[in-house]
């Protein structure tokens, strides 16, 4: 007598606790199999796990020394931040956000930048060749076939306090030589510089025409067109949401409380 073959209905008639059991099985194999995650490589601006915290806020740069080194950074999970001790768990969230979006290339301002020393970036307005319609005329600010960008630049010797005095490079050691006059608080950009080069600073934008502006961005005085960008805490920061007046379902009746009470003290 031939035997039946079992029917795909038969498999499904099996215990729960063993379908469950062989399910979560399932799961672990495939987070044993999942790829490593990805460990981007530091940056002139964010060189290091305290820069990192310090430029995110939220005053995540007190547990710098629970995260050992940069691949600790991008590889300790939720469960293993807790275990070192970073609280509450809104802090371990905010750090896992910021960790994924640096993973994917998401900075905040600076983070782009490539000429930094001791966390300071200098930056410059420069005026380059354009081929854009709009840059075609000269206007007051500039000249014909050029338009202005903010540029990160070497950082230079030591400005000098007369503003005309012009700031170069020389090759070697750094040092500073006084050229003629420069108009109105020129400075010179470093001689090996090449504006073919230039790239442009995302997150910047120019005021009256050289003036740089931009968040945590510090003007030098007396000179146009030249600012610093230094690490400084919350630099990045992301506020958080909070709740105004309760709730959309309990708003009203909070409000209609306050202004009781309001009506009632100014009797």
């Amino acid at each position: 007598m031939a035997l039946a073959r079992p029917t795909t209905t038969s498999l499904f008639a099996l215990p729960q606790p063993t379908r469950t059991l062989t399910s979560l099985q399932h799961r672990a194999l495939h987070r044993l199999h999942a790829p490593s995650p990805r460990i981007p490589k530091p940056t002139p601006f964010v060189p290091d796990v305290p820069t990192f915290l310090t430029l995110i806020g939220h005053n995540l740069s007190s547990h710098a020394a629970k995260i050992p080194t940069w691949e600790a950074l991008f590889t300790l999970s939720g469960a293993q931040l807790r275990e070192s001790g970073i609280e509450p768990a809104r802090a371990r969230r905010y750090l896992l956000w910021w960790r994924e979006r640096f993973r994917n290339g998401i900075t905040g301002i600076g983070g782009d930048l490539k000429e930094v020393k001791d966390g300071i970036a200098e930056l410059r307005v420069v005026e380059v060749p354009s081929e854009r319609k709009v840059d075609q005329a000269a206007t007051v600010t500039k000249g014909a076939g050029m338009r202005k960008m903010v540029v990160n630049v070497p950082a230079s010797v030591a400005l000098p306090a007369d503003p005309a005095k012009a700031v170069t490079k020389e090759e070697g050691e750094g040092s500073s030589k006084e050229g003629p006059p420069a108009p109105a608080g020129a400075v010179a950009l470093p001689v090996d510089y090449r504006l073919e080069d230039a790239q442009p600073v995302s997150g910047l934008k120019i005021i009256q025409a050289n003036i740089i502006g931009g968040t945590g961005v510090e003007p030098v005085k007396g000179y146009q067109g030249v600012a610093r960008l230094k690490v400084r805490q919350g630099l990045w920061e992301q506020s958080r949401g909070h709740k105004v007046d309760g709730g959309e379902r309990r708003k009203a009746e909070v409000r209609y409380k306050r202004r009781a009470q309001e009506r009632k003290m100014a009797r």
